[in-house]
């Protein structure tokens, strides 16, 4: 009924092309106009001023010649102010503006080896962005964001890339815990000479110990009945630590039969070694 009365509406973020017999007469911003069909005035079309994004894919070749697919993402938007030119200068806004991307992307990534790529994408964004801008502006279109979202080697490529970055994991791995097992040799290592050093002192003192008491009960024992000599008391309490030796092995509920030479022959050589012994600690730890 509008266009019967020769009214129009054209909505927001948008322009409407008006054309007078087929030639250009007025761009129509968002709103209600009139348009008096009976004096040739129509609407040629519709321009969208909203921001649109168009995903480009590209495969080119990098500098150590592996072929990628560089995906890049392009967000542009008609201009209202030229919105003339927007129209009618581009039949395919769309494909202009991946033949740009294509020129750019395979104009920059061959320059780069395909570390390098990864690493400039950024620049390679700007560079497209840059180039698109300079086109575009001469058909009434600004660029409003330009990126580079992926890149994408060949299969074979990321496999074997894969399979190199696994390889120098595992190998740092391997490094890692063959440095944890030295230190921990070595931790054990100084812990048990440090335990062996510190039970050798234990037995030196309690040795010691022993050797000064002994002395100590000889002398008294001496000094308490006359007429006995050193070698006496040494003999006596020997046999009875021998006799409590054996005392304590009979207690045990967890011994196993010993078999020991038994007798007064024994006794006496028992004794002589367990002094002659006692008697070299001494000497030694003095």
């Amino acid at each position: 009924m509008g266009q019967v009365l020769g009214c129009v509406q054209v909505d927001q973020s948008t322009v409407a092309i008006k054309e007078t017999f087929g030639k250009f007469d007025d761009v129509l911003e968002p709103g209600c106009h009139c348009l008096p069909w009976c004096l040739g005035s129509q609407i040629a079309g519709h321009l969208s001023l909203r921001v649109q994004q168009l995903d480009v894919r590209c495969e080119t070749k990098t500098k150590d010649n592996v072929f990628v697919t560089v995906v890049a993402s392009i967000q542009y938007r008609a201009l209202a102010q030229s919105a003339q030119d927007a129209f009618y200068k581009l039949s395919n806004t769309r494909n202009q503006i991946q033949a740009y991307v294509f020129d750019v992307i395979r104009a920059s990534v061959p320059k780069l080896d395909l570390d390098s790529t990864f690493e400039q994408k950024n620049d390679i964004a700007k560079t497209v962005e840059s180039e698109l801008e300079k086109a575009m502006s001469h058909y009434g279109y600004e660029i409003v964001q330009t990126l580079i979202v992926d890149i994408e080697p060949d299969v074979h490529v990321k496999r074997a890339m894969n399979e190199i970055n696994a390889a120098s994991r595992m190998r740092e791995a391997a490094t890692e815990k063959a440095e944890a097992e030295k230190i921990l040799q070595i931790k054990r290592a100084e812990g048990e000479a440090e335990s062996k050093y510190l039970s050798g002192m234990g037995i030196a003192r309690q040795r010691q110990a022993i050797v000064d008491g002994l002395r100590n009960s000889v002398l008294a024992f001496s000094e308490t009945v006359p007429g006995t000599s050193s070698k006496d008391v040494m003999d006596m309490v020997l046999v009875t630590q021998y006799f409590d030796t054996l005392k304590e092995i009979g207690a045990s509920s967890k011994s196993n039969s010993v078999f020991i030479p038994h007798g007064p022959g024994a006794v006496r050589d028992i004794a002589t070694q367990i002094r002659d012994g006692l008697l070299q600690g001494n000497a030694a730890s003095e």
